[in-house]
């Protein structure tokens, strides 16, 4: 009986609650449009009152219990261009979603209108929106990534409708007169296969494109193509007219297969590729830099504290696979680390996956061998000084058969040297015995070899082309001042530098720069003296001066073997900036006191090192004079040349 009872309870209560569902959602169909236009005269309000902007609906309205109708619906920031106008949109609501809080849209169509962003001189119809975002984030303390992003990602695929239909709608970009616009044609979801046709239009091209996949947003799941309808690559707008970056690709495909939060972790997995890529930036190459195939297997990886790619991802590169590691972490400290793993490679397979256009002088050049390589880099903000810069490569029978544009065998005989400066080839220089100008190193002074070796590259004789300490003085010097402030050069670099590239600075010089230094000195190609040699003969030292025959004479007036201890100091410290050496001098052509301090600096560091004895510096008490053709360069003082004695006495005037 009291089995009965309770059962009985329990389906009265549970009648009770349908009731009331009932009760509820009816209230809700009859009550549904007065809580719209409710709804929509508090966005009005808010976007007045918050965002300084005109927010309006000409009709809006229920048809049937989920589906929503609004007609001409436009958002217009004060006195600035509209942010959007729609002139038809229909929508359905998931109504159960919707009495969670939570906006999850069905179905959706639009028909006619556009979203444009516009900046004229400094003025931005969408600024209002992005200091509102600024401020709300500046008030949130501990961040979770992993529940931020999963929360961003599952408001905005619930925003993403399941059924769509989009025709005519257009978004416009005008940066001070730099346009771009992107014309839907038309846009179709269904059952959850997306196919659309753009209409791409700059102040340089116009193109169409085509999208087409699978698009799950419940699932959270998408693979998606990008496709040019005519003929040609796909040029991407905007970027060319507002950053000189031109860049184009054939395709892409795009996958996610995966969003998923576990625990406290944010896990996302997919795959990214990108066919015949091409870039052009002056910062980059002077060519086009062209990647024919490339894929990104993604995991990223996202907790309380840290965001990361984890190292099981995979970057390939033509035949060039690699697993880097990325991560951003806040447990204690801020930590940047970056791990790269590049397993065994055949040499010949690195070379010929290098992009065109980013290693010119590498074209042509043939390898046997193999190798693998590891990159450990870790940067702690509040710790720079423990900075992590470990790089190792470990060779397997490696070894060059044949070199490409760039011959480094050449360094071993005589060869012609030019110069380019401003992207102007300079005069030729022998560099050989047959110029007289050129100097064996045996008869360059010794204390210029030491003053040189002491300003440019002390470890010469002992590093393989790189000094790792150096490298991380420069990059925490850099990181701090957030721009290149300080390189870490050595002698070796400075010489392929000269020798085979240019003084472009681009990304595509400094790469091959490193791997050309890499190989030189790493295969012994040729010793250290002749590098030395050889740099010494190269080097600009002067307007129109190579070399340190030219720069003695022109200076000094003397041969190499003759400079003294004073001179080749000065030598040594006008490396960097040759062409202005005439500021180390005051209108009376003596040093200025910065000069004479930078001199002493400089003795004092080499008397510590033993390079100088006490006997050495004895040339203290002398002056540095210039006598060659460079003194012509001095500003200096005219000398009244009245003589003193040519003017009348008194005695004179009398008689």
């Amino acid at each position: 009986m009291v089995m009965k009872t309770t059962k009985q309870k329990s389906i009265l209560f549970l009648k009770i609650l349908i009731v009331f569902f009932i009760v509820i959602i009816t209230s809700l169909y009859f009550l549904r449009d007065t809580i719209l236009n409710e709804a929509i005269a508090n966005l009005k309000s808010k976007m007045e009152l918050d965002y300084n902007s005109n927010f309006t609906v000409k009709k809006a309205n229920f048809e049937g219990f989920t589906d929503l109708s609004l007609t001409e619906i436009t958002l217009t920031p004060r006195n600035a261009d509209t942010l959007f106008s729609i002139q038809k949109l229909r929508t359905s609501i998931n109504i159960w979603k919707l009495l969670t809080g939570e906006i999850q849209l069905g179905t959706l169509e639009v028909q006619n209108g556009f979203v444009q962003l516009v900046k004229k001189g400094n003025v931005k119809n969408f600024a209002a929106f992005l200091k509102k975002d600024n401020q709300e984030s500046i008030k949130s303390s501990k961040k979770d990534y992993a529940e931020i992003a999963y929360r961003i990602i599952s408001k905005v695929l619930n925003l993403v409708p399941t059924d769509m239909k989009v025709e005519n709608l257009v978004f416009k970009l005008d940066d001070n007169a730099k346009r771009a616009t992107i014309k839907i044609d038309k846009l179709i979801l269904q059952n959850k296969n997306l196919e659309t046709s753009l209409h791409i239009k700059t102040n340089s091209f116009s193109q169409r494109w085509k999208i087409k996949g699978y698009a799950d947003p419940r699932g959270k799941r998408a693979d998606i193509r990008f496709f040019n309808l005519d003929t040609g690559a796909i040029k991407v707008p905007y970027l060319d007219e507002r950053y000189n970056l031109i860049s184009s690709f054939d395709s892409i495909r795009l996958k996610i297969e995966n969003i998923n939060k576990s625990g406290n972790e944010l896990h996302i997995d997919g795959f990214t590729s990108i066919a015949n890529l091409k870039i052009n930036h002056p910062r980059i190459s002077r060519k086009d830099v062209i990647v024919k195939n490339a894929r990104f297997d993604y995991r990223f990886l996202l907790g309380a504290d840290f965001i990361s790619i984890d190292s099981s991802s995979t970057v390939q590169l033509n035949k060039i696979k690699l697993h880097p590691y990325l991560a951003y972490e806040t447990i204690e400290d801020t930590v940047y680390k970056l791990k790269i793993a590049l397993p065994k490679t055949k040499a010949q397979d690195f070379i010929t996956s290098l992009p065109d256009g980013l290693f010119t002088n590498f074209q042509g050049m043939e390898a046997d061998g193999a190798f693998n390589y590891s990159l450990n880099f870790q940067y702690n903000i509040n710790k720079p000084k423990e900075l992590v810069f470990d790089s190792k490569l470990k060779k397997e029978n490696l070894k060059i058969t044949k070199y490409g544009t760039a011959n480094l065998n050449k360094l071993n005989s005589e060869f012609i040297y030019r110069a380019i400066i401003k992207d102007v080839l300079q005069r030729p220089i022998l560099v050989g015995t047959t110029n007289p100008n050129f100097t064996p190193l045996d008869q360059i002074s010794p204390y210029l070899q030491k003053s040189v070796l002491t300003t440019e590259d002390p470890s010469f004789f002992n590093h393989r082309g790189f000094i790792n300490e150096a490298f991380k003085q420069s990059i925490i010097k850099n990181i701090k001042t957030k721009k290149f402030a300080r390189g870490a050069s050595t002698i070796s670099m400075q010489l392929v530098k000269n020798v085979f590239l240019t003084r472009e600075k681009t990304l595509s010089r400094k790469l091959e720069e490193i791997l050309l230094v890499y190989i030189l000195e790493n295969n012994r190609i040729a010793s250290k003296e002749r590098m030395l040699e050889i740099y010494f003969n190269v080097i600009e030292w002067g307007p129109n001066i190579y070399g340190i025959g030219e720069a003695s004479r022109f200076y000094f007036d003397k041969n190499p073997s003759d400079l003294d201890l004073k001179e080749c100091l000065f030598l040594a410290r006008i490396i960097p900036s040759p062409k202005k050496f005439m500021y180390q001098f005051n209108d009376e052509g003596l040093l200025r006191e910065f000069a004479v301090k930078q001199e002493s600096f400089l003795t004092n560091i080499m008397t510590r090192r033993g390079l100088l004895s006490l006997e050495d510096t004895i040339y203290k008490q002398q002056t540095l004079n210039i006598t060659g053709a460079a003194k012509s360069y001095l500003r200096l003082k005219v000398k009244d040349s009245t003589a003193i004695d040519s003017i009348p006495t008194f005695d004179e005037f009398s008689l």
